[in-house]
């Protein structure tokens, strides 16, 4: 089933995808799975530099190699995840055997692959993860609108600093004021 106002979930991804769009790159499954991607890659390679003793032999040019799995993560990659979640039963678990997967791809990392997930819970994924999508939706959808609006009700305090207007307190008229001042209140 598509997408649209009648069949999403909610008004969020219906009547009101087009102004929340942006923040699907964030908040969506997709997102959610390559997010999850990103921290298990990330911890893996932090793990190659302590260096975990079993891991010192990996090579640290190779760190663009692994972080290409989630900068050129695809739709096809998380249906990829999805596909093998049928038959674990588990979410987190089916990332792992996708990076996996991908090692075993680019050859040569059979005895480093186990190290994916070493040590980790699936909440030490997915904590990491939504709080990491919280924080970036934050830096790089919702500060920029709120900077936006703040420039904005700037600009009309400017334009409107000589309007007169009438102030008033608990709901009573009370002493003059002027519009561009209470817009910078």
């Amino acid at each position: 089933m598509n997408i649209s106002e009648l069949t999403a979930i909610s008004p969020i991804d219906g009547r009101y995808r087009g102004k929340t769009e942006p923040l699907a790159a964030y908040f969506s499954e997709y997102a959610l799975i390559r997010y999850r991607v990103r921290v298990e890659i990330e911890y893996f390679i932090t793990l190659c530099e302590l260096p975990l003793p079993q891991l010192q032999n990996v090579d640290h040019a190779l760190f663009d190699q692994f972080r290409d799995i989630y900068r050129q993560f695809t739709p096809a990659d998380a249906q990829r995840v999805k596909d093998i979640e049928k038959v674990t039963n588990h979410d987190v678990k089916a990332v792992e055997y996708f990076i996996k997967e991908k090692f075993d791809a680019m050859g040569g990392f059979e005895s480093y692959k186990e190290f994916i997930h070493f040590g980790l819970t699936s909440q030490d994924i997915n904590n990491t993860s939504v709080h990491l999508s919280i924080k970036e939706a934050l830096e790089q959808v919702y500060y920029p609108l709120l900077e936006e609006l703040i420039e904005q009700l700037n600009d009309y305090a400017e334009q409107w600093k000589n309007i007169p207007m009438l102030a008033k307190t608990h709901g009573q008229p009370a002493s003059p004021t002027r519009l561009g001042k209470e817009v910078m209140d």
